[in-house]
């Protein structure tokens, strides 16, 4: 794929040589681990990657609860990626973790999306922009301080006479998941960057973005906020799958100190809201669902 360079400023041009000699500069030699998403950024990640011409493979990490339209999404544009089937279902999951999954205590996130790698040298596309959390996630990110992050040294040298010789712009830390060196190209970009990159290379993209969705992963994901409320109303079916999966995991927590009763209490206090909200809220879903 050959790199365009008619976009609207020079900032835009310049992250894009610059992710791609990221890509070029540290490839290792059995090629990336390409973490997909299927989203906009990971989109954006895995045609930079053909752009540079690195080896690698990409992966998407079905989490059970993702909007449909974006397993159909993949599925036909992205046939090439292998959707990797979970051990267990996030319903499964809560019930064994005897907890919801909160902005605190991403363990679905762990689970469900982020044990694939091991061993390898990931691609992501995590950004600043994203979260005061990922602000503060660097370029390159190196486990452990063993002989792959010697090697790496070498070519963060190489890497900042390349590019950028800030002190600000630290390239190495220690990786947070045991066992991966994880790359991320697109830390610096804006979402807009990210939409000018996609429309100048006219790359598809799932359909959801186009109903105003800011962000597409899983279907009640706390980070999405009040966005939350919409995608159970577009989608009864996962609500009162959580309901059940809280049911269940109230059972698993006999013994434990808990205020919760039922799992109406639970999904109340897990959408941060008051007794009389949840009610209405409650009600407009039972009508939804019939």
């Amino acid at each position: 794929m050959q790199l365009k360079i008619d976009y609207e400023t020079n900032k835009i041009k310049t992250k894009v040589e610059m992710a791609i000699d990221r890509l070029k500069t540290f490839e290792p030699k059995g090629g990336y681990y390409l973490a997909f998403s299927g989203g906009k950024d990971s989109i954006t990640i895995y045609h930079l990657a053909k752009m540079a011409g690195v080896k690698f493979d990409a992966h998407y990490a079905w989490t059970t609860v993702d909007p449909p339209e974006m397993l159909y999404f993949i599925k036909e544009n992205y046939p090439k990626v292998e959707i990797i089937m979970p051990k267990e279902s996030m319903w499964k999951l809560i019930e064994r973790k005897k907890m919801p999954p909160t902005r605190r205590m991403r363990y679905c996130c762990q689970v469900l999306k982020e044990e694939g790698g091991i061993g390898r040298f990931v691609i992501t596309g995590v950004r600043h922009a994203e979260s005061a959390a990922r602000s503060k996630r660097k370029d390159v990110e190196f486990d452990s301080y063993g002989s792959q992050a010697k090697k790496a040294i070498a070519k963060r040298e190489k890497f900042n006479l390349m590019n950028d010789n800030d002190s600000k712009r630290m390239m190495i830390e220690s990786c947070v998941v045991k066992g991966k060196n994880i790359l991320n190209p697109i830390i610096d970009w804006e979402d807009k960057e990210v939409w000018e990159f996609i429309r100048v290379n006219k790359l598809k993209y799932c359909s959801l973005y186009d109903e105003g969705w800011s962000r597409v992963g899983c279907i009640g994901c706390p980070m999405a906020g009040d966005d939350r409320l919409n995608q159970f109303k577009r989608y009864p079916k996962y609500y009162f799958n959580y309901l059940k999966a809280f049911e269940r995991m109230l059972k698993n927590r006999k013994g434990l100190e808990t205020k919760w009763k039922t799992g109406e209490e639970v999904m109340e206090w897990w959408l941060e809201m008051n007794s009389k909200e949840f009610a209405i809220f409650h009600d407009q879903m039972i009508k939804i669902n019939n």
